[in-house]
């Protein structure tokens, strides 16, 4: 099924400002995720009602806000480049656009197996 997704990259006061509007959280983060479709479970199996824009025929999964300056920092902190990092946010904030999520050691590790999986096939190819 195609999608589409917004993304849009900013610096760390326009993340702030986002995660404060939203979350009601007054820090820089490194991505923030504003699903559009509504999932019963994680997944594309999960999809309550896929609601199709009816001008390009996408689903639209959702919007995500990556702050570079955070990016670029992550980066240098665990010793890889700045695509690999923007690519593990990508994947990241878009399996919370699947409905995936991290509130618990269960969902986060389900989670962090599926990003680790993606993120090496991803690696295959770059």
């Amino acid at each position: 099924m195609p999608c589409v997704v917004n993304v849009l990259l900013t610096d760390d006061i326009g993340i702030r400002r986002y995660n404060l509007e939203h979350r009601g959280k007054d820090a820089a983060t490194d991505v923030l995720s504003f699903p559009m479709q509504e999932f019963g479970c994680p997944g594309w199996s999960g999809i309550v009602d896929v609601d199709i824009d009816l001008v390009s025929g996408f689903v639209p999964l959702g919007d995500m806000v990556i702050s570079v300056e955070t990016i670029q920092r992550q980066a240098d902190e665990f010793g890889h480049s700045i695509l690999q990092e923007l690519i593990h946010m990508v994947i990241h904030s878009t399996l919370h656009l699947l409905g995936y999520d991290h509130y618990d050691d269960e969902s986060e590790k389900e989670m962090r197996d599926i990003e680790a999986e993606l993120s090496r096939e991803r690696a295959l190819k770059i």
